[in-house]
Protein backbone atom coordinates (compact mmCIF):
# COMPACT_ATOMS: atom_id res chain seq x y z
CA UNK A 1 0.00 0.00 0.00
CA UNK A 2 1.11 3.44 -1.00
CA UNK A 3 2.12 6.11 1.98
CA UNK A 4 -0.71 7.95 0.78
CA UNK A 5 -3.31 5.37 0.84
CA UNK A 6 -1.83 4.56 4.43
CA UNK A 7 -2.13 7.34 5.93
CA UNK A 8 -5.87 7.62 4.61
CA UNK A 9 -6.26 4.58 6.07
CA UNK A 10 -5.02 4.97 9.16
CA UNK A 11 -7.04 8.22 9.88
CA UNK A 12 -10.24 6.88 8.95
CA UNK A 13 -9.68 4.32 11.17
CA UNK A 14 -8.87 6.97 14.18
CA UNK A 15 -11.54 8.77 12.87
CA UNK A 16 -14.05 5.80 13.34
CA UNK A 17 -12.81 5.33 16.60
CA UNK A 18 -13.33 8.21 18.13
CA UNK A 19 -16.70 8.05 16.73
CA UNK A 20 -17.50 5.37 19.08
CA UNK A 21 -14.81 6.22 21.93
CA UNK A 22 -14.58 9.43 24.44
CA UNK A 23 -11.04 9.46 25.56
CA UNK A 24 -12.14 7.46 28.97
CA UNK A 25 -13.06 4.84 26.36
CA UNK A 26 -16.64 4.99 27.17
CA UNK A 27 -18.79 3.46 24.00
CA UNK A 28 -21.47 5.43 22.15
CA UNK A 29 -24.28 4.06 20.31
CA UNK A 30 -25.16 6.69 18.23
CA UNK A 31 -26.68 4.62 15.40
CA UNK A 32 -29.53 4.60 17.76
CA UNK A 33 -30.10 8.42 17.13
CA UNK A 34 -32.84 9.17 14.11
CA UNK A 35 -31.27 11.04 11.06
CA UNK A 36 -33.10 13.80 11.30
CA UNK A 37 -32.50 14.51 15.29
CA UNK A 38 -30.21 17.40 15.41
CA UNK A 39 -29.96 18.03 19.62
CA UNK A 40 -28.51 14.74 20.07
CA UNK A 41 -25.14 13.51 20.47
CA UNK A 42 -22.67 10.40 21.88
CA UNK A 43 -25.55 8.25 22.72
CA UNK A 44 -24.73 5.75 25.32
CA UNK A 45 -27.12 3.06 25.79
CA UNK A 46 -27.42 1.61 29.49
CA UNK A 47 -29.49 -1.19 30.09
CA UNK A 48 -30.67 -3.67 26.93
CA UNK A 49 -32.87 -6.20 28.34
CA UNK A 50 -36.47 -6.21 29.93
CA UNK A 51 -38.35 -2.58 31.00
CA UNK A 52 -36.30 0.51 32.51
CA UNK A 53 -38.21 3.69 33.24
CA UNK A 54 -37.98 6.84 35.88
CA UNK A 55 -33.76 7.12 35.56
CA UNK A 56 -32.41 9.86 37.86
CA UNK A 57 -29.33 11.19 38.14
CA UNK A 58 -26.97 11.12 41.55
CA UNK A 59 -25.52 14.65 42.13
CA UNK A 60 -22.08 13.79 40.79
CA UNK A 61 -23.63 11.97 37.56
CA UNK A 62 -21.62 8.67 38.83
CA UNK A 63 -24.97 6.86 39.17
CA UNK A 64 -28.32 6.05 38.40
CA UNK A 65 -31.28 5.16 40.08
CA UNK A 66 -34.27 3.49 38.78
CA UNK A 67 -37.45 1.22 38.15
CA UNK A 68 -36.89 -1.98 36.28
CA UNK A 69 -38.53 -5.43 35.83
CA UNK A 70 -37.06 -8.05 33.10
CA UNK A 71 -40.31 -10.40 32.24
CA UNK A 72 -43.86 -9.45 31.99
CA UNK A 73 -44.79 -11.87 34.89
CA UNK A 74 -42.59 -9.43 37.45
CA UNK A 75 -43.38 -6.00 38.83
CA UNK A 76 -40.71 -3.26 38.66
CA UNK A 77 -38.29 -3.02 41.88
CA UNK A 78 -35.93 -0.06 42.14
CA UNK A 79 -32.01 -0.62 40.86
CA UNK A 80 -28.79 1.96 41.03
CA UNK A 81 -26.47 1.53 38.43
CA UNK A 82 -22.72 2.78 38.31
CA UNK A 83 -22.46 4.40 35.34
CA UNK A 84 -19.14 3.97 34.27
CA UNK A 85 -19.05 0.16 35.27
CA UNK A 86 -22.55 -0.86 34.57
CA UNK A 87 -22.67 -2.56 37.62
CA UNK A 88 -26.61 -2.90 38.72
CA UNK A 89 -27.59 -3.29 42.34
CA UNK A 90 -31.62 -4.10 43.78
CA UNK A 91 -32.06 -1.81 46.30
CA UNK A 92 -35.21 -1.98 47.36
CA UNK A 93 -37.27 -4.89 49.11
CA UNK A 94 -37.64 -6.88 45.86
CA UNK A 95 -41.52 -7.24 47.58
CA UNK A 96 -44.73 -5.71 46.25
CA UNK A 97 -44.28 -2.82 43.46
CA UNK A 98 -42.57 -0.22 43.23
CA UNK A 99 -41.73 3.20 41.15
CA UNK A 100 -40.55 6.72 41.12
CA UNK A 101 -37.51 6.96 43.02
CA UNK A 102 -35.22 9.29 43.53
CA UNK A 103 -31.48 9.99 45.54
CA UNK A 104 -31.86 12.10 48.44
CA UNK A 105 -29.84 15.01 47.72
CA UNK A 106 -26.84 16.58 48.27
CA UNK A 107 -24.82 13.69 49.62
CA UNK A 108 -26.71 11.17 48.14
CA UNK A 109 -26.39 8.58 50.53
CA UNK A 110 -30.00 8.28 50.74
CA UNK A 111 -32.73 7.52 48.31
CA UNK A 112 -36.50 7.61 48.30
CA UNK A 113 -38.94 5.00 46.64
CA UNK A 114 -42.64 4.39 46.73
CA UNK A 115 -43.51 0.61 47.06
CA UNK A 116 -46.78 -1.27 48.04
CA UNK A 117 -44.81 -4.34 49.89
CA UNK A 118 -45.99 -3.53 53.28
CA UNK A 119 -49.88 -3.63 51.97
CA UNK A 120 -48.99 -6.70 50.21
CA UNK A 121 -45.98 -8.45 49.27
CA UNK A 122 -46.98 -10.11 46.11
CA UNK A 123 -46.78 -8.28 42.94
CA UNK A 124 -49.96 -6.62 42.71
CA UNK A 125 -52.50 -7.62 38.94
CA UNK A 126 -51.11 -5.54 36.37
CA UNK A 127 -53.65 -2.86 34.77
CA UNK A 128 -55.91 -3.88 31.47
CA UNK A 129 -53.49 -2.00 28.51
CA UNK A 130 -56.78 -2.96 26.10
CA UNK A 131 -57.79 0.80 25.94
CA UNK A 132 -54.14 1.91 26.17
CA UNK A 133 -51.58 3.14 28.54
CA UNK A 134 -52.95 3.04 32.33
CA UNK A 135 -50.94 3.97 35.10
CA UNK A 136 -52.74 1.96 38.04
CA UNK A 137 -52.77 3.79 41.50
CA UNK A 138 -52.47 1.43 43.98
CA UNK A 139 -54.07 2.31 47.08
CA UNK A 140 -51.05 0.53 48.61
CA UNK A 141 -48.25 2.88 47.42
CA UNK A 142 -46.23 4.31 50.67
CA UNK A 143 -43.15 6.35 50.00
CA UNK A 144 -39.87 4.66 51.76
CA UNK A 145 -36.50 6.13 52.86
CA UNK A 146 -33.47 3.60 52.35
CA UNK A 147 -30.00 4.35 53.49
CA UNK A 148 -27.74 3.20 50.75
CA UNK A 149 -24.96 1.95 52.93
CA UNK A 150 -27.38 -0.15 55.71
CA UNK A 151 -30.38 -1.77 55.42
CA UNK A 152 -32.38 0.53 56.75
CA UNK A 153 -35.66 1.30 55.19
CA UNK A 154 -37.79 4.17 57.15
CA UNK A 155 -41.72 4.55 56.04
CA UNK A 156 -42.59 8.26 55.29
CA UNK A 157 -46.13 7.94 54.67
CA UNK A 158 -48.78 5.75 56.33
CA UNK A 159 -52.18 6.32 55.40
CA UNK A 160 -54.54 4.13 53.25
CA UNK A 161 -54.19 5.92 50.30
CA UNK A 162 -51.73 6.14 46.73
CA UNK A 163 -48.93 7.95 47.66
CA UNK A 164 -45.79 7.70 45.07
CA UNK A 165 -43.92 10.00 42.32
CA UNK A 166 -41.70 11.58 44.68
CA UNK A 167 -38.69 13.59 44.00
CA UNK A 168 -36.23 15.83 46.24
CA UNK A 169 -34.69 19.73 46.60
CA UNK A 170 -31.34 19.77 45.73
CA UNK A 171 -30.37 20.90 49.02
CA UNK A 172 -32.75 17.82 50.90
CA UNK A 173 -34.83 19.91 52.75
CA UNK A 174 -38.31 18.77 51.07
CA UNK A 175 -39.71 16.22 49.40
CA UNK A 176 -42.42 16.94 47.02
CA UNK A 177 -44.87 14.34 45.85
CA UNK A 178 -48.75 13.43 45.06
CA UNK A 179 -50.69 11.61 46.79
CA UNK A 180 -54.74 10.27 47.11
CA UNK A 181 -54.91 10.96 50.68
CA UNK A 182 -57.77 13.63 50.14
CA UNK A 183 -59.53 11.61 47.93
CA UNK A 184 -57.94 13.28 44.62
CA UNK A 185 -54.49 13.11 43.39
CA UNK A 186 -52.91 16.29 44.75
CA UNK A 187 -49.61 17.88 45.16
CA UNK A 188 -48.00 17.54 48.94
CA UNK A 189 -44.84 18.25 50.17
CA UNK A 190 -43.13 16.95 53.41
CA UNK A 191 -39.76 17.25 55.26
CA UNK A 192 -36.97 15.05 54.36
CA UNK A 193 -38.00 12.79 57.31
CA UNK A 194 -41.36 12.13 56.57
CA UNK A 195 -42.80 15.42 58.83
CA UNK A 196 -44.66 18.62 57.94
CA UNK A 197 -46.79 16.60 55.51
CA UNK A 198 -48.43 19.98 53.73
CA UNK A 199 -51.13 19.95 50.81
CA UNK A 200 -49.65 22.59 48.33
CA UNK A 201 -52.02 21.87 44.83
CA UNK A 202 -54.84 20.39 43.82
CA UNK A 203 -57.22 20.67 40.50
CA UNK A 204 -55.98 16.42 39.66
CA UNK A 205 -52.08 16.90 40.18
CA UNK A 206 -49.24 14.44 39.21
CA UNK A 207 -45.83 13.93 38.45
CA UNK A 208 -44.26 17.09 41.16
CA UNK A 209 -40.34 17.39 40.38
CA UNK A 210 -38.25 20.84 41.70
CA UNK A 211 -35.96 22.48 39.68
CA UNK A 212 -32.89 24.02 39.99
CA UNK A 213 -31.30 27.65 39.73
CA UNK A 214 -27.71 28.32 39.36
CA UNK A 215 -27.36 29.57 43.02
CA UNK A 216 -29.00 26.17 44.49
CA UNK A 217 -31.35 28.17 46.63
CA UNK A 218 -34.18 28.78 44.70
CA UNK A 219 -36.49 25.98 43.56
CA UNK A 220 -39.51 26.25 41.38
CA UNK A 221 -42.06 23.12 41.74
CA UNK A 222 -42.68 21.93 38.19
CA UNK A 223 -45.50 20.06 37.63
CA UNK A 224 -48.47 18.03 35.62
CA UNK A 225 -51.97 19.02 35.97
CA UNK A 226 -54.86 16.95 34.38
CA UNK A 227 -57.53 18.81 32.91
CA UNK A 228 -60.21 16.16 31.21
CA UNK A 229 -58.52 13.98 28.98
CA UNK A 230 -55.14 16.55 28.60
CA UNK A 231 -52.17 17.15 30.40
CA UNK A 232 -50.48 20.90 30.94
CA UNK A 233 -47.42 21.77 32.35
CA UNK A 234 -47.43 24.03 34.94
CA UNK A 235 -43.89 26.02 36.49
Amino acid sequence: MKPFFLLVSISIAILSYLLHFKLNNKVFHNELIEINETKLLNLKQLTFSGENAEAYFSKDEKYLIFQSHDCDSLCDQIYIMNIETGAVEMVSTGEGVTTCSYFLYPECKKAIYASTHLANKECPPKPDYSKGYVWKLYPGYDIFLKDLDGKSVIQLTDLPSYDAEATVAFDGSKIVYTSMVSGDLEIWTMDADGSNKKQIMGLQTLVPTFSQTETESFFRLTYMMKKAENLTLIL
